[in-house]
């Protein structure tokens, strides 16, 4: 994983985090918000925690840069932070605040005085994107850390969230729907794996090469490994699952497919650790390799 700080940071720990904010300049008097211009609201920072924000744009050095849309392999309908105000621990890459931009996952540290917004201990997976997403993640993360002013404008449902940096760099939000998809089944569901982890290193696997496993209810697992399909015995119990011997087909693979498939069949050997939160699933083995692997796409 590529670490935005020093610190180690466990990919597992990125999905599905938080956001908050504060208030802009208030006017008026008695209910805490006022009028500026267009009839709209800056509010104090209250009930901005624990809220789905969508970022809209980044501007830096006084030019904007929008959200992408309509890129292949870019879901910018998951795009969106939740800040979570927490005890932070110095040094430690990573928190309970963050999300993503729709590729790489995110996490840090957060606290709120007033309407100033500390982020420390920024890190991120380290997955490849598509070139506009990309671009846009790398603006938005550049900006997502240090001390912001934090601006809220609008009304509940329809609250638009400005951090904005002391060089005047800032990323605007908007309040996004509540999203409460429950969590897929550990058993039954195709886990398409997306990330392979190595201790403090996270990449997604090689462009072209596909991997997936389902955990049947029956305690067996089957799948393909980014090139054979494999069989084998799964057991699961409370927190881990002990992979029992892998049988595979013989197809012949080559380059990147060869090696996603050793990797794989390295660490679905033996017990493993599991961890599901936020519709994905993390394998970890003892000497800490791993996948992180999420719900496949309904077939269409």
């Amino acid at each position: 994983m590529k670490r935005t700080t020093q610190a180690k940071y466990t990919a597992a720990a990125l999905t599905g985090i938080a956001v908050l904010a504060a208030c802009g300049t208030e006017s008026g008097s008695g209910s805490g918000s006022g009028a500026v211009g267009g009839g709209e609201t800056t509010r104090k920072a209250t009930g901005i925690t624990d809220t789905r924000w969508v970022p809209q744009q980044v501007t830096v050095d006084g030019k904007e840069y929008a959200l992408p849309a309509d890129v292949k392999e870019f879901r910018v309908d998951e795009a969106h932070i939740v800040l979570k105000p927490d005890t932070t621990e110095p040094g430690v890459g990573g928190g309970k605040s963050g999300g993503t931009v729709g590729c790489n996952g995110f996490g840090a540290d957060v606290t709120v005085e007033g309407d100033t917004v500390r982020i420390t201990d920024l890190a991120s997976t380290a997955m490849g994107c598509p070139g506009p997403v990309q671009e846009f993640e790398e603006r938005f993360l550049s900006v997502f850390t240090g001390t912001l002013k934090a601006a809220v404008q609008g009304r509940d449902g329809a609250r638009t969230l400005t951090l904005t940096r002391g060089d005047g760099d800032s990323i605007t939000l908007k309040e996004g729907p509540v999203k409460n998809e429950p969590e897929p089944a550990l058993k039954g569901t195709k886990w398409t794996v997306d990330t392979l982890t190595d201790d403090e290193q996270a990449q997604s696997l090689p462009k072209g090469v596909k991997a997936h496993f389902t955990l049947a209810e029956d305690g067996t697992v089957s799948g393909n490994l980014g090139c054979n399909n494999f069989r084998g015995e799964a057991t699961v119990t409370d927190g881990t699952i002990d992979f029992g011997r892998l049988s595979t087909t013989r197809m012949l693979c080559e380059g990147p497919a060869t090696k996603t498939e050793q990797a794989l069949l390295d660490i679905l050997a033996g017990k493993v650790s599991y961890q599901q939160k936020d519709r994905t699933l993390t394998l970890t083995n003892p000497p800490g390799r791993g996948l992180i692997a999420k719900p496949a796409a309904p077939e269409k």
